[in-house]
């Protein structure tokens, strides 16, 4: 069997240190409570940003440049580096992974190129929705095998096909409403259709991630995020509270509240980068 997303060249135990987890790799068996724990570990060790592309230094998608970044640079990353990073830590441990692209959006909205990675993970009897992604992921894997809402820390989710099966959509109970959140095309993903869909959104100049910084962290009970200079915080029911930050709260947010570092030349970049307009 090929090794075609280089899953092999994974430093496992450098990754399970930078989640936070500290026992013998050889421990973990590839179960649900173990993918629901790892899943947990790397949301709160690792957050969501696109700040490379601020920097003007673009995104690199193979595993390499991914663990380089995001295990021993101690930064974040966005979909593509957090997907293959946490399917090869998987695959390391046992697990039967499979990549799949989606389509990010609502259902009313005019239909968007596959721009977002997510992961099917087999454990234990079950199959499950893995994505640690997406900024706001939900907060562990959601059971591809439910016929309904899903809670998981007060927030709902439910996973839904389409009348021919071949689209996974992740909706989310947003004040009341149901909101399609991706619609996950279940067709068999290879490396350089990430590495395209990469080119896509890190250069596109209508895309979300080159015109304003986005830093996302995941916690059990709140979403925190940084939208342009926008900071958020949103928690279950999707109750948000939300204010805009001076150049000195920014720098400091990006170390207090994500654990990014930066030399004061970069941070000078990414301030310059988020005086920008602001998504709402």
């Amino acid at each position: 069997m090929t090794d075609e997303w280089s899953a092999a060249t994974l430093d496992l135990d450098a990754y399970l240190g930078r989640i936070g987890y500290t026992g013998p790799a050889a421990a973990l068996e590839p179960s649900e409570p173990t993918l629901a724990a790892l899943h947990r570990a790397h949301l709160a060790a690792i957050p969501f940003e696109n700040l490379d592309i601020m920097l003007g230094r673009g995104v690199k998608v193979d595993l390499d440049a991914i663990q380089a970044k995001l295990v021993r640079a101690r930064r974040g990353g966005y979909c593509y580096e957090h997907g293959q990073l946490f399917g090869a830590a998987l695959e390391r441990l046992g697990f039967s992974v499979d990549r799949l692209l989606a389509r990010v959006g609502p259902d009313d909205q005019p239909i968007r190129p596959r721009t977002h990675l997510t992961l099917r993970v087999r454990a234990g009897s079950g199959t499950w929705l893995a994505d640690v992604g997406f900024g706001s992921s939900p907060p562990g894997p959601l059971s591809l095998q439910s016929g309904g809402p899903q809670e998981l820390d007060g927030w709902v989710y439910e996973l839904a096909r389409d009348d021919a099966g071949g689209t996974i959509k992740l909706r989310e109970l947003q004040a009341g409403d149901w909101v399609t959140l991706y619609r996950a095309e279940d067709q068999r993903v290879y490396p350089p259709d990430v590495v395209m869909s990469n080119h896509f959104t890190a250069t596109y100049p209508e895309s979300w991630f080159t015109w304003q910084p986005i830093v996302v962290r995941r916690e059990p009970g709140a979403i925190r995020s940084v939208l342009g200079r926008t900071y958020t915080v949103t928690r279950p029911g999707h109750v948000k509270e939300r204010r805009e930050l001076t150049d000195a709260e920014f720098v400091a947010a990006l170390s207090d509240v994500f654990g990014l570092y930066f030399t004061e030349q970069e941070l000078a970049t990414l301030t310059a980068a988020a005086t920008g307009p602001v998504a709402g």
